[in-house]
């Protein structure tokens, strides 16, 4: 039998179902157009990917350009055997590490090797190092100018240095001996032009190349301790992975005693702490200058001078007085809503246990999230490299041209060439003046609030799931009989199928607004660097209140929709009814969530120190060679750290993912919890659906029928 009623709480008609077919399955389709805007969004993200992809090319992240924009040891190419890049002139350039993103003034060519030996143009020409250095010059150098026009012209470098390569360049090998800076055996070098010039001045061009290179030393044996520890990490996530499946079936039995021995805790110490600010007071007594005030004194920037005044140690004793009396007094006060919270605990706990599939499920969100991450990673570098090579006019001197686009074929030729005869034409960048290439920042703007949306989405779809799933399990009124066979797919497939029953609307809608939300901080962000050079200190003051602003904002819609989500999962209503119910369904019992938040925050904390510190320990002793059991089986390591904080950073992780299925668990059992007490009374067409705790709790009990 059904039968339609008002609701109570917000007046809505409900239909109630006695043999419970609960209202979890009363559900409509709901936000279609939302629905739709994601599908045509998600339509124009994949022809953004391919249009990304037609005209990207990985390949200019991968390899070095020279100055014709061509790839230095790319396979199939004239520069197959040519995996270097070789600056003809590397005092032109600031630093390595800009040389990885830009382009350096100086000309540049794809080389076998890098140089080894100090020689200049000046003496290898007409000699037999001549061939050995051509090497170095452009493709398809001729020896039939003179030196002059050959340096003028930018065809071969004036000098070669001794040189390492690093990530794929030539960069001098530079190097200190006894506190001076040398290249190679020397702590001079020729410029090529007949004069000697000292090494510091190839610093500025070379300075942080051995600081990359060390780096990139440490790097290699990071991965060799991997390389002989990686089974033991896997043992010890899997330890973390038992002891966090563990505590949460502690729980059931355990929370009460945490939660009450904490609270116990607290008030010795701060009882303790009354003790101690007194027996200090007392011990001044008498003793010179103690019974100086606190304003007499003043401001002192040795803090310990306070601590030998009596006024300090009463003020701290009066401080922590109150807070003992305050305290003691929520205690009295709220002691049913603790129980309540503690009773919800154990009750997740024991939903956990029947639904411990659930657990499993952070690793497809885990899953979905790397796909949307490797999407938008990979079109955002598609379109980075989307552009064209662009050649501009370089000079050493000054030249009313330089700067100026050219074409590499036609500039010996140009009147740019004959007005700027030491200037040559070089590849600068990658660009564009098409329209599409126009586009691009908006691409890349939209690449990132689709990536913000579809993650939102992903993370909105396995909160419906979980607190669908539990949702089950609260409304099944004989526990575990009434609970469906496979509730978390039961769920999965109500969050997301399409039809006249399921939410994916629902959700787009709830993503969609903290997408927009987070778009803009990033925006904000990128303003906020851009004004840091400015002197406008208004504009600074406005740019940090915006940002804090949208910050609370974001907060706030992230505790909204994890929420109405719930809510979703339990009416199957729409998103903005969902979030407005959930809302003022908290607001109605403000105090209860207060209590029950932080007593899942305190229990969620202690676990996390457990399980981390527990299994941190044990790598520690293990990874060091201190456990005389297994003392020989450990591998010998470079470093020790990078095991040790890969488990304690896994164990983290695994301990954040088991937590976060648990809290969505407490978190749609107690929303649960206060609909029950709002909507039904107990009789027959309304029984109470909470637990036998709950009921005793609160003084509540489910009529018997009575028989006609």
């Amino acid at each position: 039998m059904v039968d339609e009623r008002k609701d109570g709480a917000y007046g809505t008609p409900q239909k109630y179902d006695p043999t419970f077919k609960g209202p979890i399955y009363n559900r409509g389709c709901t936000d279609v157009i939302c629905c739709v805007f994601l599908l045509l969004a998600i339509v124009g993200y994949v022809a953004v990917g391919i249009i990304a992809w037609t005209h990207g090319d990985p390949r200019k992240v991968i390899y070095p350009t020279d100055s014709r924009g061509e790839f230095c040891g790319q396979k199939g190419t004239k520069n197959e055997n040519k995996p270097f890049l070789f600056y003809f002139n590397i005092v032109n350039c600031a630093s390595p590490l800009v040389l990885l993103e830009f382009q350096c003034p100086t000309p540049q060519i794809c080389v076998e090797k890098c140089p080894d030996r100090y020689l200049t143009y000046l003496n290898a020409h007409r000699s037999q190092d001549f061939e050995y250095y051509k090497q170095f010059c452009v493709p398809g150098f001729q020896n039939n100018k003179g030196v002059a026009e050959v340096l003028r012209d930018g065809d071969c470098p004036a000098v070669l240095t001794p040189s390492k390569p690093l990530a794929q360049r030539c960069f001098p090998d530079i190097h200190s001996h006894k506190g001076v800076l040398m290249v190679g055996n020397e702590t001079t070098y020729e410029d090529g032009h007949g004069f000697r010039k000292n090494i510091t001045e190839l610093v500025e061009g070379a300075k942080k190349a051995n600081g990359v290179l060390e780096a990139r030393q440490l790097a290699m044996r990071i991965f060799e301790d991997y390389t002989v520890s990686w089974y033991w990490i896997i043992i010890g996530l899997v330890i973390a992975m038992v002891l966090s499946l563990l505590f949460i079936v502690l729980l059931r039995f355990l929370a009460g005693i945490m939660v009450w021995v904490m609270i116990v805790m607290v008030i010795l110490v701060l009882g303790y702490g009354i003790f101690h600010c007194y027996m200090e007071y007392a011990r001044l007594r008498g003793e010179a200058g103690s019974d100086i005030s606190l304003v007499d004194l003043g401001f002192q920037t040795d803090l310990r001078v306070y601590l030998h005044l009596r006024q300090t140690w009463m003020a701290f004793m009066i401080i922590l007085s109150i807070l003992e009396v305050i305290i003691i007094l929520l205690l009295v006060f709220l002691r049913k809503r603790i129980l309540i919270a503690i009773a919800l605990i154990k009750e997740a706990s024991r939903a956990v246990g029947y639904v411990m599939c659930s657990l499993l499920y952070p690793l497809v969100t885990f899953f979905l999230l790397c796909l949307c991450i490797a999407y938008w990673a990979s079109t955002a570098i598609f379109l980075s490299t989307s552009n064209e090579a662009v050649y501009k006019i370089f000079n050493d001197t000054a030249c009313s041209v330089a700067g100026k686009t050219c074409n590499p074929e036609t500039f010996p030729s140009s009147n740019e060439s004959r007005l700027c005869p030491g200037a040559h034409c070089q590849f600068a960048f990658y660009g564009g003046e098409s329209t599409y290439h126009r586009a691009l920042l908006g691409l890349q703007i939209f690449n990132a609030f689709m990536f913000f949306w579809l993650a939102n989405f992903v993370l909105a779809l396995g909160q419906v799931t979980l607190a669908g799933a539990f949702a089950s399990y609260y409304w099944a009124l004989n526990k575990p009989d009434d609970l469906p066979a496979f509730p978390l797919f039961s769920a999965f497939g109500r969050a997301l199928r399409w039809g006249p029953r399921y939410h994916t609307g629902s959700l787009a809608f709830g993503s969609l607004i903290l997408a927009i939300v987070q778009i803009i901080r990033v925006i904000l962000e990128y303003l906020d660097q851009r004004l840091k050079a400015a002197e406008n200190k208004f504009a600074k003051f406005l740019m940090t209140c915006l940002k804090c602003c949208f910050w609370c904002l974001e907060k706030f819609i992230r505790f909204l929709n994890r929420n109405a989500y719930i809510m979703i999962a339990i009416y199957g209503t729409n998103f903005c009814t969902s979030a407005r119910n959930a809302f003022f369904l908290l607001m109605r019992n403000i105090i209860r969530v207060a209590v029950l938040d932080k007593v899942t925050d305190f229990l969620f904390l202690l676990g996390k120190l457990l399980i981390v510190g527990s299994v941190g320990i044990l790598a520690f002793f293990f990874f060091t060679h201190r456990i005389r059991i297994v003392q020989d089986t450990a591998p010998p390591l470079n470093y020790y750290w990078v095991p040790i904080l890969t488990v304690i950073i896994g164990s983290y992780l695994i301990a954040h993912g088991f937590f976060s299925v648990y809290g969505m668990c407490v978190d749609t059992l107690f929303l649960c919890f206060l609909e029950d007490l709002e909507r039904n009374d107990g009789t027959a067409e309304r029984p109470y659906f909470m637990s036998l705790t709950l009921k005793k709790l609160l003084n509540k009990a489910n009529k018997k029928p009575v028989e006609s």
